[in-house]
């Protein structure tokens, strides 16, 4: 362990100086590895969706935008979601609708198409998925599009609503895209 001095600025954080003594975990440096451009922590992916507990927004039932015509429909997983759970005028009724995301798998067999939506950095990351049924799971981690419709459960707004359903068409394996989160 080594003492030093130092002062310092932070954008928007205020300023500071003071001495100390800088520690760190047996086995490490004081500056975590993971500032290095070489070695970055792991994107997050089925473990940090899996970790968190069912949250969602606290949006009221309500009605939203009418979609574009055409068929298949792309929507984001968490813009699927947010109409499935909470939209009054049943837009995606009928509607085939493609979403891409991420495999996780959940206790009783069922299977999921997953997104984490970021607002400023990973840290702030939430969790949106779709249950996918009508369709073999693939292993966790793995990208797919899935193509099908809503399937609605529960009423709106309710706990039986979340997650929502799709009845899958088409599964394609796919390549993770260049920006793995979607807009929070």
């Amino acid at each position: 362990m080594g003492t030093g001095t130092g002062a310092g600025t932070g954008a928007g954080a205020g300023t500071g100086a003071g001495t100390g003594t800088a520690r760190a975990w047996p086995g490490s440096s004081p500056s975590p590895r993971w500032r290095s451009s070489s070695s970055r922590p792991p994107a997050l992916g089925a473990y940090s969706a899996d970790r968190e507990a069912a949250q969602r927004a606290a949006q009221g039932v309500g009605t939203f935008p009418a979609l574009p015509a055409g068929d298949p429909l792309e929507l984001t997983v968490g813009g699927f979601s947010s109409r499935a759970i909470f939209d009054s005028g049943r837009s995606l009724t009928g509607r085939t609708v493609r979403l891409t995301g991420f495999v996780t798998h959940g206790d009783d067999g069922t299977w999921y198409v997953t997104r984490l939506a970021v607002a400023c950095c990973a840290a702030d990351a939430t969790t949106g998925k779709v249950e996918v049924r009508g369709a073999d799971a693939l292993p966790a981690d793995t990208w797919v599009t899935v193509t099908g419709t809503w399937r609605p459960e529960g009423a709106l707004g309710s706990d039986a609503a979340w997650p929502p359903v799709l009845d899958a068409g088409t599964l394609t394996r796919v390549k993770q895209p260049a920006d793995p989160y979607e807009k929070a």
